[in-house]
């Protein structure tokens, strides 16, 4: 009888904080609308922001469902993936099908590469996570070229420092959570949360000194 009662009333919970979060986003992509209807500047700002701001999110899913071997890892996973489609689409309403692949192929890349460095970071294999940490690194580096070969905007130094550090942010949330540092840990994400808006801006800021006429 406890257990029938107790899955009653997680139903009737889970019901209620779907019921919840439904009006929640319908009331906030309302209020959103509204407030950027005709600031073409600002949509993209709150766009660009969305996009990276999943990205560290679902890497943050990511490392810590990994870590832990839970059933969701694989699924984040693939979420994340995805994820990196929709930044290379974003880009192609500027710079074309083929950049727009282009940037995707690298994103997912530098996502296949976190999934390599948490199973070997699991086991303890300092060898293959050296490899696989300069490989990411590498890629950033590639990142920042391609960005530059589509917006002067956006100079190679500047980018691949803010790549680098992206990355460095990044494995300092696996470090604190394989040392169980909770407090490091979550000094990480918060920082990495700030840098990335910060990379979100810098696109944003890119594309508008290149697309002015877009942004009249």
């Amino acid at each position: 009888m406890k257990k029938l009662i107790a899955a009653g009333i997680l139903i009737l919970f889970c019901a209620g904080v779907a019921a919840g979060l439904s009006c929640s986003q319908g009331t906030s992509a309302k209020t959103t609308n509204a407030m950027t209807a005709g600031k073409p500047e600002l949509n993209l700002k709150l766009a660009m922001r969305k996009l990276w701001e999943e990205h560290i999110a679902y890497t943050r899913n990511y490392i810590t469902s990994a870590l832990a071997n839970t059933e969701d890892t694989a699924t984040i996973a693939q979420r994340l993936l995805s994820n990196q489609n929709d930044i290379g689409n974003a880009l192609k309403t500027y710079y074309g099908d083929a950049a727009g692949k282009r940037l995707t192929a690298l994103l997912r890349q530098h996502v296949s590469i976190i999934i390599e460095i948490m199973k070997v970071a699991s086991i303890n294999n300092n060898e293959s996570l050296n490899k696989a940490n300069k490989r990411w690194h590498a890629n950033a580096q590639e990142i920042a070229v391609f960005l530059n070969e589509v917006n002067p905007n956006w100079p190679t130094k500047n980018m691949a420092e803010i790549l680098h550090e992206h990355l460095n942010l990044t494995a300092g949330q696996i470090v604190s959570r394989l040392k169980k540092d909770w407090i490091a840990d979550i000094g990480c994400y918060d920082r990495g949360h700030d840098h990335i808006i910060m990379l979100a801006d810098t696109l944003t800021d890119g594309i508008i000194k290149q697309f002015p006429d877009k942004f009249k």
